[in-house]
């Protein structure tokens, strides 16, 4: 039998309707699966606001029990949350909880979109929601999702109103109502029909739920009992929603399986009333697609003589079937993976590389084989088109052969969305085919072509890096296209104390060998720099070199950014390098500008040694050593063991008190420390689950009281005390700057022996005091603070710094 392969491998500019992929090695029960979804026509898109918001319940039933395409449409990438396996924040964050999404998608069978939002932190109302967002911006991404997916039925996860709980799920579910008519309405968007058709859904159901004490179900509502077993797959429903939704790591949404019954219910919201199904009046049939009596005929042929013990039987109907249907609007993708699977074929490129330059060729490995059975009645080939070479081969025979493939017009490997700079509230986006795509389409593509009997099959699939890691085995990372080289900066944010002079350093790093530039900074007016440039060379791919530069702000100077630039062969790359790797999703790897903020503060320390107990994860450590602490990390043995007397003040990292299971031997020795002198600052912890309910010396609550605003007015409310006067007299301009919010999960019931130093409260609400409360206990003091430090100090906020310090401060 001869095996040829058809390999081309290209840069074009592909269109919004492909799907590139790695090559998915289907099981037998997986091939009977996709069979049966070959009869299915019809889709469902479930509308939310963030990564795990979704019913992945509903969304597995949907996928691998009703077969009908299903996608999720999340209006963010979760950015302004918060991260229990790290310290990344904002649009970091929204890039690993944008892989953890597509990971849970990899897991339920359905698809993910988004829109532009960015997710800018809590919101209590939809009405500031649509103000940062500009509501008809992202109300024209959802109308675009959904003219392109052409959903039969749209499913909210949230109502329109205070119920939802959050800003952003209130505003999802407006959205979406609106959307489902806008879709329709040639006159909304004018500019998509270039591209998509108008498009109606069927109706709008609101799935109703029950969980964090409010119920909005009832009887009289439709039902749904969604906790099937699915025999081929080996799992119920519930059991595939919690593989899926554990996938939201970042979250800590790790979940447990669910067995047996399960009743979801549904209200409706717009469209036509259902009152038995989800799908009541719509065809999920191929009664849909017009002549197709034959096709039905032969799909029942199918799967009924399918074998699971040698699926490769059903390829010769499977090839009639992909002639019936090459015309009509149908499952093709599906139906040529299904035909590859049932033949055992598998076929990659992958490069020897994880890293090339831009224009740099490709060195890939095109690797390729068939597991059919000796005498399968159909010549397979495979042909690499640009050598022409041709390969025989046997039955189960592995080919591998070695190629170097140009990567002209490439661009760099960055997420689409981050590609400009943009403002709070969307991602800046040129492209409109661009627009609901949950990732960039791989930069290099390999397009094999596979004939099989008389017919070819294109398969496209992404040029990977794959190596063996000794502990994990095989390991494939995203291939990344580079500049020659980048500038980073250790910190995102510079704070100043005074005109005092800090050394900066840069990490350069090479991705092409022999390099020769020079790397020139930029400061702000009236900074000063030494040595204004640097030379550097680089003579191996990969080599790392540090540079030193010491900044001093002169006098009466505001701040700014302070910029990189290297000068290579006479042009210039101003790129910085960041690599988030977790197993638990692909390696991501961005160029963010080679630049950070750099601010003066006048600012008075006391004390010098900090403990820091790390909580779920963030970068106040590296933001306090910026301004002369020394700082070092207690491990819970050191804290339950080690004399801790000689820490001038020991600080716990953010949400300590939910992710350490150890708190509750810490605990004792941390009031011994703060009774025998020592001042305790705790960050902020949410009010469930907590591993100790007692926080403090004496009794308080958490409460999930917040101030989203992040100009929202301050009010003193203990001018006199300490933390508010020693070292530094905090006043009103010290909460000037801050971001994205003031605090979040404040206290309430404290008992009197706390000082409520604070008040500060959202636009129409009533005042909140818990945003930081000390108290003196022993000969020490006790400092539990809301106040969002975790996110002010790494983006260089003065006056968060100067408050910060007071409240490290002991007593005189």
């Amino acid at each position: 039998m001869k095996f040829r392969l058809y390999l081309l491998l290209f840069s074009a500019v592909i269109p919004f309707f492909t799907k590139a992929q790695n090559m998915q090695q289907l099981n037998a029960a997986e091939i009977k699966q996709g069979l049966e979804a070959l009869n299915v026509t019809g889709s469902v898109l479930y509308i939310a606001a963030h990564p795990d918001d979704e019913n992945t319940r509903l969304l597995a039933y949907l996928a691998k029990d009703k077969k009908v395409r299903t996608g999720y449409l999340s209006l963010t990438r979760g950015d302004g949350g918060q991260n229990l396996i790290g310290n990344e924040q904002a649009e970091l964050l929204g890039l690993i909880r944008t892989q953890e999404l597509l990971a849970a998608r990899r897991t339920d069978g359905a698809e993910q979109f988004f829109t532009r939002a960015n997710d800018f932190g809590f919101s209590k109302n939809p009405e500031e929601s649509f103000k940062i967002w500009d509501k008809a911006k992202i109300l024209a991404d959802v109308v675009w999702v959904i003219r392109k997916f052409q959903p039969d039925v749209i499913i909210t996860r949230f109502p329109e109103d205070g119920r939802a709980g959050h800003g952003h799920h209130s505003g999802s579910a407006i959205l979406a109502h609106e959307a489902f008519a806008a879709a329709a309405d040639p006159k909304q968007f004018p500019e998509q029909l270039a591209f998509v058709k108008p498009w109606q859904a069927k109706r709008l159901l609101w799935n109703t739920f029950n969980f964090g004490g409010n119920n909005t179900t009832s009887d009289d509502q439709l039902k749904l009992d969604i906790g099937q077993y699915n025999a081929l797959i080996g799992k119920s429903y519930g059991e595939i929603a919690a593989e899926s939704r554990s996938n939201h790591r970042s979250q800590g949404f790790g979940s447990a399986r669910q067995r047996g019954s399960s009743t979801e219910f549904f209200t409706l919201i717009a469209g036509e009333k259902a009152s038995r199904d989800l799908f009541e009046g719509i065809d999920f049939s191929l009664n849909r697609i017009s002549g197709t009596t034959a096709v039905q005929q032969l799909l029942d042929e199918i799967n009924a003589g399918y074998n699971v013990a040698d699926p490769s039987a059903s390829i010769i109907k499977l090839l009639k079937l992909r002639q019936l249907v090459k015309d009509k609007p149908f499952k093709h993708e599906l139906l040529d993976n299904l035909i590859l699977a049932s033949a055992g074929i598998w076929v990659e490129s992958a490069a020897v590389n994880a890293a090339y330059a831009l224009n740099e060729p490709v060195d890939v490995k095109v690797q390729g084989i068939a597991r059919v059975k000796p005498g399968f009645p159909l010549a397979i080939s495979l042909e690499e088109s640009k050598s022409g070479a041709a390969f025989s081969l046997v039955p189960n025979k592995f080919l591998s052969e070695d190629k170097t493939v140009a990567t002209k017009n490439i661009g760099l490997s960055q997420p689409y969305w981050l590609e400009k700079a943009h403002p709070l509230g969307s991602f800046v986006v040129d492209s409109l085919v661009k627009i609901g795509m949950a990732e960039n389409l791989p930069g290099l593509m390999a397009l094999f072509k596979i004939r099989i009997g008389e017919q070819v099959i294109e398969k496209k699939c992404p040029v990977v890096y794959k190596y063996t890691d000794q502990v994990r085995g095989e390991v494939y990372q995203p291939l990344v296209i580079a500049p020659p080289a980048t500038a980073t900066l250790a910190e995102k944010a510079f704070v100043f104390n005074g005109n005092e002079a800090k050394k900066i350093t840069v990490q350069l790093k090479s991705f092409k060998s022999n390099l020769t530039g020079t790397l020139q900074p930029k400061v702000p007016a009236g900074w000063k720099l030494s040595p204004e440039k640097a030379g550097f060379t680089l003579t191996r791919k990969g080599e790392e070199q540090v540079l030193e530069f010491t900044v001093t702000p002169a006098g009466n100077i505001s701040g700014g950014n302070l910029s990189l630039q290297l000068n290579i062969d006479g042009k210039i790359y101003d790129k910085g390098l960041r690599v988030i790797s977790y197993e638990h999703i692909p390696v991501q790897t961005l160029f963010p500008p080679a630049e950070a903020r750099v601010d003066k503060v006048e600012l008075k320390l006391t004390g010098k040694r900090i403990g820091y107990i790390n909580g779920a994860g963030d970068l106040v450590p590296e933001s306090l050593k910026q301004i002369g602490y020394e700082v070092v990390n207690l491990s819970e043995n050191q804290v339950i063991n080690a004399d801790l007397s000689g820490f001038d003040a020991i600080v716990t990292g953010v949400r300590l008190y939910n992710v350490n299971d150890q708190i509750r031997s810490m605990q004792p020795r941390l009031m011994k420390y703060v009774e025998n002198g020592g001042t305790l600052l705790v960050q902020y912890n949410v009010n469930n689950p907590l591993k100790l309910e007692n926080i403090g010396p004496y009794p308080f609550s958490l409460s999930r009281d917040r101030v989203t605003e992040e100009d929202a007015k301050v009010k003193i409310l203990s001018p006199a005390n300490p933390v508010l006067n020693y070292p530094n007299k905090i006043t009103d301009r010290d909460f000037e700057g801050w971001i994205q919010e003031r605090g979040l999960y404040f206290v309430s019931n404290a008992d009197e022996k706390y000082t409520a130093v604070l008040g500060m409260n959202d636009t129409g609400e009533s005042a909140k005091t818990g945003s930081l409360i000390v108290a003196d206990y022993g000969k020490g003091r006790f400092v539990y603070t809301g106040l969002s430090f975790f996110r002010q100090l790494p983006a260089g906020v003065p006056g968060a710094y100067r408050l910060f310090v007071n409240l490290l401060s002991g007593k005189k």
